[in-house]
């Protein structure tokens, strides 16, 4: 799947994949439960502000996301570009420090019972060739952490280890 506006050559590529004993309907629907997303971020104490707020976000509904990043204080504004369940999703930054962040999500049945979860965000800071180096050598570890401990947050509630 395509994602509008993001290319290989112009921008840093994060991909997570990560096994979930559930179904992908499951999985899909957690992915996008506002209230686990606050839940899972509390370090960041990344908080929903202005869109949709709580609940299940779909398709062309917004949520700007509060929270603290870096030491600093941060305020990002996503919508939900693309949408079909229970096997794909995408976020599209509206407003937001980066240049463009794009999220693609996606839910795999296997045979097992058992749903691949994975996640590619494409994504290109402001600020020419020095941007480039912050992706290459900040961004891109600090976003495959933040998506790896979400993915995790979403097995875990998934698999029935945390309510």
């Amino acid at each position: 799947m395509s994602r509008p506006g993001a290319s290989a050559a112009s921008h840093e590529t994060v991909e997570i994949s990560t096994v979930v004993q559930a179904s992908p309907e499951r999985c899909f629907d957690l992915s996008r439960d506002l209230d686990l997303h606050q839940r899972s971020m509390a370090d960041s104490g990344e908080r929903a502000v202005a869109g949709r707020t709580t609940g299940l976000i779909g398709l062309d509904e917004s949520v700007t996301w509060e929270g603290r990043h870096f030491g600093v204080r941060q305020r990002f504004t996503s919508r939900i570009t693309a949408f079909r369940r229970p096997d794909y999703f995408q976020d599209s930054m509206v407003s937001g420090a980066f240049r463009s962040f794009v999220h693609d999500h996606y839910f795999e049945a296997e045979p097992d019972g058992s749903t691949v979860m994975r996640e590619v965000l494409a994504f290109r800071s402001p600020l020419g060739v020095l941007g480039r180096l912050v992706d290459r050598w900040v961004m891109t570890r600090y976003l495959t952490n933040l998506v790896a401990a979400r993915q995790r947050a979403i097995k875990n509630v998934a698999e029935g280890r945390v309510p």
